[in-house]
């Protein structure tokens, strides 16, 4: 399967902007027979929103927005399918407001909109906890997959034992073979850090996205499982967000990685499944 993680840094708020900062990504980049095009948490309206006042204009209905307009015309364009994140407000009368994720297919079909299960400290300003607890299942052509929003992976809200792994023991149990989360996952780098290797990943967060699916590596199966982090990056105000963008393979207990993008780099990281993952990973144990 060939998969796509767009990484850009858009802008709170500043929605034009933002769309036409990702197609100048996407028009630099070369690929062909795409399978899955993947996009950020919130990819075009920003995501550090400070109210529901703020963030109250930007607000979409339910797979029937901009931004799922955009995944639509793009999924016919690239001839694959698309996820974009989104916020949305599927009822006005009752003010039901997520943070959400739409995939369509190569044709433009709305297959599902997930709505992120676990908030994050900044989604509780605006938003209320999805009605389904992840995703795991049929999605289209792609098969069975297990769909997430960033702050999903993490013990929910951040007081459940840290050995639950919600999200990935979910996974593990339906022996999910794709897991693909939107992201749009901060650094504890400061920005001089982040200047000073943009190219380079973050390998803190790294190391702390496969704590989370430790579960993973307890599974023996004759066919590894393809775990994509579709992050951003830049900043929004003081906000800084880690990129580190990867596509990576768990198999048996070992950890490949197909390619990861850097901690400041726009730019749309392309892998193909079928070929060899570029980097391995040693064995390590969960964090207590």
């Amino acid at each position: 399967m060939r998969i796509a993680c767009l990484q850009f840094a858009p802008e709170v708020g500043k929605f034009e902007q933002n769309v036409q900062r990702a197609e100048r990504v996407l028009d630099s980049t070369v690929f062909t027979a795409l399978d899955w095009l993947v996009l950020p948490e919130m990819a075009f309206t920003g995501y550090n929103f400070s109210s529901l006042e703020e963030i109250t204009p930007f607000l979409e209905p339910t797979a029937a927005g901009p931004s799922t307009r955009w995944a639509q015309e793009s999924a016919v364009r690239y001839g694959c399918h698309v996820t974009v994140g989104y916020p949305e407000l599927a009822s006005e009368a009752t003010g039901s407001r997520y943070n959400s994720t739409v995939t369509v297919s190569p044709d433009g079909r709305v297959l599902h909109n997930y709505r992120k299960s676990f908030l994050y400290y900044t989604d509780e300003l605006w938003a209320q906890e999805g009605d389904e607890k992840f995703f795991h299942g049929q999605l289209g052509d792609l098969g069975f997959v297990s769909l997430g929003i960033c702050m999903d992976i993490n013990p929910y809200k951040f007081t459940s034992p840290w050995k639950e792994y919600e999200f990935a023991r979910k996974a593990a149990a339906d022996n999910s073979p794709l897991i693909v989360l939107s992201m749009a996952w901060l650094t504890r780098l400061s920005p001089d850090e982040l200047a000073l290797r943009p190219f380079d990943p973050d390998t803190e967060t790294l190391a702390y996205w496969l704590e989370r699916f430790y579960p993973l590596k307890q599974i023996t199966s004759e066919q590894p499982m393809v775990l994509v982090m579709a992050n951003r990056c830049g900043h929004e105000g003081e906000v800084y967000y880690a990129g580190t963008s990867a596509v990576l393979s768990i198999h048996n207990g070992r950890v490949r990685i197909y390619d990861i993008l850097g901690k400041y780099e726009e730019r749309c990281l392309v892998v193909d499944t079928a070929d060899a993952p570029k980097f391995a990973l040693q064995h390590s144990s969960p964090a207590s």
